[in-house]
């Protein structure tokens, strides 16, 4: 009878530890394609972010046009609400355009899904003011050279904080929200 119930006990005790270990894998599966999902709109906000600020720094505003939502919503610290892509590219061209250049600050980015609408990417970014081309060599490629003040110590560099907000629609990422603040 002991036999028996031993037989059972451990009959019992292995199919509890393999039904354990199957949920575990199981969850570990899931964990995994979540992880993989998130890597893969990582990789993808990081390429629109690339994108974005290669067409502000280069003037592209068809491409610009291209990421940037209709009725974009953009929120300055320093230059309050812009609403609408036409004030935001005429912006660029007034404002920033062969002014300066900006560049995401390596290890800050942050990507967050947003169930049903698209991702929010957050990070640190940093505009170079150009003074002369020594101090930052891409502005010899961006046609900066009228800049050039063999004189000048350093370029003014800036930084702030992003928050970016990007719809998944029609499998179009669009830009529709920006708040770039402590600047």
């Amino acid at each position: 009878m002991q036999l028996v119930l031993s037989k059972s006990f451990l009959s019992l005790l292995l199919l509890g530890s393999t039904a354990a270990f199957a949920q575990t894998e199981s969850q570990a599966e899931s964990q995994n394609e979540s992880q993989n999902e998130t890597s893969k709109l990582f990789e993808t906000m990081q390429s629109l972010d690339t994108q974005l600020f290669d067409a502000a720094n280069h003037c592209d505003y068809a491409k610009l046009t291209a990421l940037v939502d209709e009725n974009l919503e953009f929120y300055h610290d320093q230059g309050g609400l812009m609403q609408g892509r036409q004030a935001f590219l005429d912006s660029i061209k007034h404002n920033t355009c062969g002014v300066m250049v900006r560049e995401l600050v390596p290890g800050t980015l942050q990507v967050y899904p947003v169930k049903g609408y698209g991702a929010i990417e957050m990070g640190v970014h940093r505009f170079h003011h150009p003074g002369h081309e020594k101090e930052f060599p891409a502005a010899k490629q961006l046609g900066m050279t009228r800049f050039l003040d063999p004189g000048a110590d350093e370029w003014q560099v800036g930084e702030a904080r992003f928050l970016h907000i990007w719809q998944l629609k029609d499998g179009a990422w669009k830009l529709t929200r920006v708040v770039s603040y402590a600047h």
